[in-house]
């Protein structure tokens, strides 16, 4: 693992950092994730017609508390479905969003789905709405967003839909598009962004 940069803290057996460039190299691929603070810094007032979610709609899963990558996107209400079709096949770095509808009556995201995520290299999952299993998920290398956790599994009656414009947390998530999230919030960008300068 390579680190450039000012500030390392450790927690929980991981390594964050509030500004810096964090450079991973797992068994497979190298990733490289870039601080949300450091991007808005550097294109806020750019015309990449950056978009923040609202400052602590999400709380933090999973081993990756960094992630970005092509968005591809879910809507489903308390039945997943799609969600776990989409998890199951090639990830290719991309961040499945999904719209949950902001339900806090079941979780749509658990321990299998998300070691779906992680074996199929999906960068993260971003969830409007809850999941479960959540000591396992703070085990498995995937980025996890979600409002919250509730124990009762989800409904399987209802398939959802699959690659639409989703819009939650203040801003609209479009596939294509670009989401970058670590513990300081959520970046969409119309782009992908990177840094001219590296701290």
């Amino acid at each position: 693992m390579l680190l450039i940069g000012l500030q390392v803290s450790r927690s929980r057996g991981t390594i964050t950092s509030a500004k810096f460039l964090l450079k991973r190299r797992t068994m497979s691929t190298r990733t490289t994730t870039y601080a949300t603070a450091d991007l808005a810094d550097e294109h806020i007032p750019s015309p990449a017609r950056l978009s923040v979610a609202t400052p602590n709609y999400f709380k933090d899963f999973g081993t990756r508390k960094a992630f970005h990558g092509k968005i591809e996107t879910v809507r489903c209400f308390e039945s997943n479905p799609m969600v776990k079709k989409t998890l199951g096949e090639p990830g290719e770095g991309r961040v499945l969003v999904v719209d949950g509808g902001g339900s806090t009556r079941v979780a749509i995201l658990g321990d299998m789905l998300a070691g779906m995520a992680s074996d199929n290299n999906w960068a993260g999952v971003i969830v409007n709405g809850c999941i479960r299993d959540s000591s396992v998920i703070n085990t498995l290398d995937i980025g996890v967003k979600a409002m919250g956790t509730h124990p009762v599994k989800s409904l399987k009656d209802f398939i959802g839909d699959r690659g639409i414009k989703v819009a939650f947390a203040g801003v609209e998530f479009i596939p294509g598009h670009w989401v970058y999230a670590d513990a300081d919030g959520v970046i969409v960008s119309e782009r992908e962004l990177t840094l001219s300068s590296k701290l």
